[in-house]
Order: structure tokens, then sequence, then C-alpha cells
């Protein structure tokens, strides 16, 4: 697999992001003022991961599942990745253990390229540092059955087709339903909220001018 893509996007992810101009895109409403960052806010990584199949980068997906009533994401799409620990050491390793723990994928075998914008997530009080990595093989997924319904391996250029980018109400509970919010269309399934916009600033770091070549 030509590493050409893998080595623009380190550099690229090495120059100023940018930021909430490329999140609010995948944005509902609601969330077009970044919102205050309490410092009760529960600190979390997660991890875009690239991966080659079938001659193309793909990222892959967890369909979260949850026993919890309570659990305000469960039933959504989102990148691997929770909530950090104090034995983690910084919130890359947080990204790293638990995509270990929810998708089997051998942390020594992930390369880390560099970080995107963080975002807080109100409903649920994350403030999340995403990451991106990348491995030279295409792993075997092991979805740890107590928090993954479903795998989904998506193809990157997926994402830069504009057929695939949708608007729509979303149904969150029987008595709140959120109006034009965007999501990525995944194939009947939606991807949106704070997933969405990490893929929308990860859309616009991947397809930049380096500032340095390689």
């Amino acid at each position: 697999m030509d590493l050409a893509f893998i080595h623009h996007l380190e550099q690229s992810l090495q120059q100023p992001l940018p930021g909430q101009i490329a999140q609010i895109k995948m944005a509902h409403p609601a969330r077009y003022e970044g919102p205050f960052i309490p410092p009760t806010a529960t600190l979390a990584g997660v991890l875009a991961l690239f991966f080659p199949k079938n001659g193309q980068w793909n990222l892959v997906f967890i369909e979260r599942v949850s026993h919890n009533a309570r659990d305000v994401h469960k039933g959504q799409i989102s990148f691997p990745g929770g909530r950090y620990e104090a034995g983690d050491g910084h919130s890359g390793q947080t990204a790293l253990r638990e995509t270990h723990e929810e998708v089997g994928v051998n942390p020594q075998d992930i390369t880390l390229l560099g970080a995107l914008t963080e975002l807080y997530i109100p409903v649920s009080n994350f403030h999340v540092q995403p990451y991106v990595g990348f491995m030279e093989y295409a792993p075997v997924f092991q979805p740890q059955e107590a928090e993954v319904a479903g795998i989904l391996e998506v193809p990157f250029d997926h994402f830069h087709d504009p057929q695939h980018v949708k608007m729509q109400d979303l149904v969150i509970n029987p008595t709140f339903t959120l109006p034009n919010v965007p999501y990525f269309d995944l194939e009947g399934k939606k991807l949106w909220g704070a997933t969405a916009m990490i893929v929308s600033e990860l859309l616009e770091v991947s397809t930049r001018k380096a500032l340095v070549s390689y």
C-alpha cells in the first residue's frame, strides 16, 4: 500500500489545525458556538485509525451498545475511544488502550500521526481529544461485546463524496427531536454529532497542501 497519503497526513497534522471552522460543517445548529468547557468535564481520547484494505485507506468505527439506560451515546457510531484513566499518562495512550479494548488491535502495531482539535460534548460532559493513527495491515477486529454492537470499516474516499453528506431531523428519544442535523450516510447508518465533526476536520487536514515536502 502506498504510504504517500499517510506521509502527507502526518505533515499536515503538524500545521495549525482548521479547528472549529472545519468541525461546525458537520455540527447541528446548537453546536455552532463553541461551548465553555467546565473544569468538571471528563477527559477522553478517541482514535481515527487508518488501515489498508482492498487497495484503499479505511477508517474503523464502532456502533456502540450499552445496557445502561442513561447512556446518551448508545447506538451511535463513533471512533474507538473512551475516558482517560490515571495509568494512561496522556490522552493518546487512552485512545490506544481503548482501541485495544474495544476492537482488539494491538497498540504496538499502531503509529500515531498527530492530534486533531479537541472538542467538548455537553450532553455527556466529555472533553474529547481526537488522535489520528495508522497501521500497515488490515487487522481482524475483535469487538468487545459489552460495548460494541458492530464494527464498520469505511473507505476514507467515501467521506469525500458529497452525495454521502445529508441532513434530517433526528429523533433522540420519544420526547425530543434534534432538527437539521447533518450526517454522513454510511450505507444507511448515520454518522453524526461529535464523530462527524472530527471527520469533517480530518477531511480538511487530509486535502490541504502540506507546507513541508516529503
